[in-house]
């Protein structure tokens, strides 16, 4: 008896396959772009610099 023909989009089942019980992994949220956060945080940083810069040059 011949193995039935497998259309080319599918891949067949096997034994041992990995594929099936590895589920798509759900969305990282706030943690997903790590770089917007330090962005952020160097902002502020800079912000709270420059201020006390300015404040030393005008004293």
């Amino acid at each position: 008896m011949s193995t039935p023909k497998v259309s080319p989009e599918e891949t067949p089942e096997v034994e041992g396959s990995t594929a099936s019980p590895h589920a798509e992994r759900p969305d990282g949220g706030l943690w997903e772009h790590p770089w917007v956060i330090l962005a952020l945080i160097a902002t502020g940083a800079a912000m709270v610099a420059a201020f006390f810069a300015v404040r030393i040059v005008q004293w």
